[in-house]
């Protein structure tokens, strides 16, 4: 009886085998027929959606998806650097602009940028970044445009959206990429020397962020234009509204839906979503209005027009870019995901960084310096190691769009997280400042970002839209292996073709989806022991992160893989789920970029502190994310103890970072040196007298200077040498000779300046109306 059973175990093995094994049987017995179920399973894919996916580029998120990330060719990618010219612009007219601007007059007074700055923007080519030299713009790197958003945010919000909007998704770069030649050569030298004024509207009250729900629409027709008769072109009608720039553009980027009923084109009638350049002071056209968005003073409002007639020459790209619309969107997004946002946020987080270390070493509660009271302690090594991640991820990715990648997936993740780490780092620097930060006026540094944070968080897809659909939507389809292979051939009208491709992509995706569950175990077990998880010659402090990024890139391919296979196409629906897997790619993204930051720092040992932080938080966080999408997975409990098991085998032992580990990064950001310069390199710090930063910078100073002086004092008052109190104590301990008449000048000199740090503005009582 066992021989027989053996024998029919052996012949059933054989027979499964053969079919497995030779293709034409495997396609007719298996892959056709789960390519039928495929087909009824996943939903159709709107032809919005399928530009989506088609847009950009997968780069280094590819190999974090793929489940064994190749570490030599991340580190192999090249440091972005700044050429001179790029340099000399930062430290020339990007400094002299920051110099000029008053964010309290800005935003209280004038509610818009002074006359003069918006003429030195535009005579110094701020709008012309990106534009390339043949066309009269700089034609800078990605970093330098990241570079310069970054520095002049720190010092203005107003002024760092009028400079990156016409350097980001707007008219120069969809005519950079899409224009006729007629169109870049007329519009694009007149962009870069500011004699343009440039808006892109594309958001519909009603639509919002659901483009194919635009009720924009154009109608071609003929009509009069310049004087011409039966000009062949479009009448089109519009409400858009949020639109940077819009009340005082003089071009207008407009997005509509372009119909043709009489067939004039000779084609379908309704031929997709259209772009085309509109001069603002086309009849018909409504536009000067604006929104109020939270006391932020750069211009944004609505605009309408209603069966404004425009020729066919204004679309972009002329009649060969009729319909082709959304593609150009999505391809021309990362612009504002990669550079221009995270940039801005960056910029929020270094400038917390800098004035809140100073200020917790300076603000004295209780006759110690607050920034060594553990409740704050804990709140700047948020913001110490929340900045150090954001900085490194914004220039891996600035880096990436340098070598010619449009990475979609990798945009929507820094957009979210450095805005959402952003808005983080801004709230701990309000808490730790107080009464400082919450009281507005000319000395406060903090109070108008803190407010215009959210505008962040909202535009250029709101951050719930990006967390919950975006980043793993696409990043599922984009970053897959086989996944997009797969869903094209269910598409495929060509039944052999189809069966082929499927085939193909469904035998490696098996292949793929065992390989990545034997690892998502075997590294989670023993991959603290496996070397090649982590590159050759790395720095040893990190080499245990790398070996836990390549055991959670495993893990989350399979159960990346198991989910879609048990959800199918309901996945996009179940926000919650997509929203956390997109959360585990996502912090091994930023882990990513900040182990490549350390490594291409050379390894400096003291920022340890910060790299150790920042890992750790970031790691716990991926653990968390993990087991809430396990926890909520809609399975058997069976499969969801399988998946525990091959995720946490050993259970949950990622830790957040340590008290201890705090106090360091704590202190490191309270001392003038080369950690604090490093962490917020890139700001701009004013060094003018009425200039309250630099007042607080140089009370940091002279504290630090007068720490010795200090402790001498505290002593002789110990000793009872010094019996005075207040004001008369630097005078007793001058004439006692415990001090001396330079040290007793430096004491005083530290008392005027902590005094007009601490000091908040007042007003009259009617608040100066």
């Amino acid at each position: 009886m066992f021989l027989f059973l053996f024998y029919v175990t052996l012949f059933l093995v054989a027979i499964i085998g053969l079919v497995l094994a030779v293709p034409i049987i495997r396609r007719y017995l298996v892959s056709n027929q789960i390519l039928k179920i495929f087909r009824k399973m996943l939903p159709q894919i709107s032809q919005t959606e399928q530009e989506a996916l088609d847009a950009g580029t997968v780069w280094w998120e590819g190999d974090l998806f793929s489940g064994k990330p190749d570490w030599k060719k991340m580190l192999a990618y090249p440091k972005p650097q700044l050429t001179a010219e790029e340099q000399a612009f930062l430290d020339g007219p990007v400094e002299q602009l920051c110099a000029m601007l008053d964010e309290w007059k800005i935003t209280h007074e004038l509610k818009d940028l002074p006359p003069e700055v918006w003429q030195f923007i535009k005579d110094n080519g701020f709008f012309g970044l990106i534009i390339p030299k043949q066309y009269g713009g700089y034609g800078f790197s990605a970093l330098a445009h990241s570079s310069t958003v970054m520095k002049i945010g720190s010092r203005s919000g107003t002024a760092a959206v009028t400079v990156m909007v016409p350097n980001s998704l707007g008219p120069a770069e969809l005519l950079l990429h899409y224009g006729t030649e007629k169109q870049k050569e007329y519009y694009l030298p007149r962009l870069a020397k500011g004699l343009e004024v440039p808006c892109f509207a594309l958001t519909s009250p009603d639509a919002g962020s659901d483009a194919g729900a635009m009720p924009d629409s154009g109608i071609v027709c003929r009509g009069e234009y310049d004087g011409q008769q039966d000009v062949l072109g479009m009448r089109v009608t519009w409400e858009k509204r949020y639109i940077t720039l819009g009340p005082v553009a003089t071009i207008l980027g407009l997005a509509f839906k372009l119909y043709d009923p009489e067939r004039l084109l000779g084609g379908e009638e309704d031929l997709g979503i259209t772009l085309a350049l509109i001069p603002t002071n086309t009849p018909g056209v409504n536009i000067g209005r604006r929104h109020y968005p939270l006391n932020g003073a750069f211009q944004n409002g609505p605009n309408s027009g209603k069966d404004v007639f425009i020729p066919m020459e204004w679309i972009i790209g002329g009649q060969e870019g009729i319909g082709q619309g959304w593609r150009m969107l999505m391809n021309c997004l990362a612009a504002g995901r990669a550079i221009s946002l995270p940039a801005t946020s960056v910029g929020a987080a270094k400038l917390a960084a800098h004035t809140s270390g100073a200020y917790s070493r300076v603000r004295v509660q209780f006759k110690i310096p607050i920034g060594y009271f553990e409740g704050v302690e804990e709140a700047l090594a948020r913001i110490g190691g929340n900045t150090y991640m954001m900085d490194a991820a914004r220039v891996m990715t600035v880096g990436a769009v340098d070598l010619g990648e449009k990475p979609s997936v990798v945009s929507a993740i820094v957009k979210y997280h450095l805005t959402e780490r952003g808005r983080q780092a801004v709230n701990d620097a309000m808490d730790i400042h107080g009464g400082k930060g919450i009281c507005l006026g000319p000395r406060n540094y903090l109070g108008r970002t803190y407010q215009q944070i959210p505008v962040s968080i909202t535009v250029e897809g709101a951050n719930i839209l990006t967390r919950n659909m975006i980043i793993f939507g696409q990043g599922a389809m984009r970053c897959h292996p086989y996944l997009l292979k797969e869903v094209n051939a269910t598409h495929d009208k060509n039944p052999d073709r189809a069966s082929l491709a499927f085939d193909e992509a469904l035998v490696g995706h098996v292949k793929f989806t065992l390989r990545n569950t034997a690892n998502s175990l075997v590294y989670a077990l023993v991959g603290n022991y496996i070397k090649d998880n982590a590159p050759e010659n790395c720095a040893p402090e990190a080499a245990a992160y790398y070996r836990q990024l390549s055991r959670f890139s495993a893990s989350f391919a399979c159960i990346a893989d198991i989910g879609l296979m048990v959800l199918g196409g309901s996945l996009k629906r179940k926000e919650r789920l997509s929203a956390r897997l997109g959360d585990i790619l996502s912090m091994l993204y930023l882990c990513s970029a900040t182990l490549k930051r350390f490594e291409d720092d050379g390894c400096p040992s003291t920022d340890l502190p910060l790299l150790h932080w920042s890992m750790q938080d970031a790691i716990y966080r991926l653990q968390q994310a993990f087991d809430e999408f396990l926890t909520n997975f809609p399975a058997h409990w069976t499969l969801v103890c399988l998946l525990k098991a091959l995720v946490f085998p050993l259970g949950k032992r990622c830790k957040p970072p340590t008290d201890e580990l705090a106090h360091e990064v704590a202190r490191l950001m309270m001392e003038p040196g080369t950690v604090r310069d490093r962490l917020t390199a890139g700001i701009f710090v004013p060094t003018a007298d009425h200039e309250p930063m630099a007042d607080l910078e140089q009370a940091l100073q002279c504290v630090i200077a007068c720490g010795a002086v200090e402790a001498r004092l505290r002593e002789a008052t110990k000793l009872r040498q010094i019996t005075a109190k207040g004001d008369e104590k630097i005078a007793q301990a001058l004439q006692l000779k415990v001090i001396t008449a330079a040290e007793a000048d430096l004491l005083n000199k530290m008392k005027e300046l902590r005094s007009r740090v601490v000091k908040v503005d007042d007003f009259s009582p009617d608040l100066g109306r």
